[in-house]
């Protein structure tokens, strides 16, 4: 497993720009827009929560009519992590462990918000789209993010031998050879595995195929429409299929 897992990081560390050029389009779209902290964080949780491929919309409802009853908390991070969980803040896990407890949320979007703060609180994914300077910068050997997992990786997982691909044994697997940042770098796992995954079927009969899917590519709204990248692209998915067969 440890070989396997090398070979999938090392494609993911050669192969950021991709993923990276999407996010930042992501981000510019959904934060940027925004001037104050407050807004920012307010259109990052509502676009996170959902995301979710069936959404509780009752239980959302009451997270963020929870959120609006205290909205200064938003103002940092060390105040929203206390106002979610009553705890002090001492790193990203106390904001996920916080988060995941709230009504409407769970593992993976609880785990997509924190990555996301992360990315916006370095400079690498977009200048203009600051939130918390009390968020850590970095990630120490005290703290942890977690890999969004739903079903796209779980697949991926399954289809390199993995037999129990649940959150969190996905997550503690990962974590016995990656730590701090390079975490982070497993979240592009996501990009390509959705582009190299199809769905044929109905029902029982569903079947899901590992190939290049130029639809869902399509699907990403923030995706490089260039016929130039995209040749780029089914390339490089190739190699990453040939890397899980």
């Amino acid at each position: 497993m440890k070989n396997k897992l090398n070979e999938i990081y090392g494609f993911l560390s050669n192969n950021r720009i991709h993923n990276k050029e999407l996010q930042r389009k992501y981000y510019n779209s959904v934060v940027s827009i925004h001037k104050n902290i407050t807004d920012r964080v307010i259109s990052l949780l509502y676009h996170v929560a959902n995301s979710q491929s069936q959404p509780r919309i009752d239980l959302i409802s009451k997270f963020f009519q929870f959120i609006y009853q205290d909205v200064d908390s938003l103002a940092s991070f060390k105040k929203f992590v206390k106002r979610i969980s009553g705890k002090e803040a001492e790193g990203y896990k106390d904001l996920f462990y916080g988060l995941k407890k709230c009504s409407g949320w769970g593992d993976k979007t609880s785990a997509l918000f924190i990555k996301a703060v992360f990315h916006l609180r370095n400079d690498d994914y977009c200048k203009n789209c600051k939130l918390w300077n009390d968020a850590p910068q970095s990630i120490d050997m005290n703290d942890r993010i977690f890999l969004p997992v739903d079903t796209v990786i779980e697949e991926i997982f399954k289809k390199i031998g993995f037999n129990k691909t649940t959150f969190i044994k996905i997550n503690n697997e990962i974590d016995k050879y990656y730590k701090g940042t390079e975490i982070e770098v497993w979240d592009d796992l996501w990009f390509w595995g959705f582009i190299t995954q199809r769905v044929i079927g109905y029902g029982k009969e569903k079947e899901r195929m590992f190939e290049w899917n130029l639809d869902k590519y399509w699907s990403l709204e923030h995706s490089n429409k260039d016929p130039f990248i995209i040749k780029e692209i089914e390339e490089k998915s190739r190699h990453f299929l040939n890397i899980l067969l």
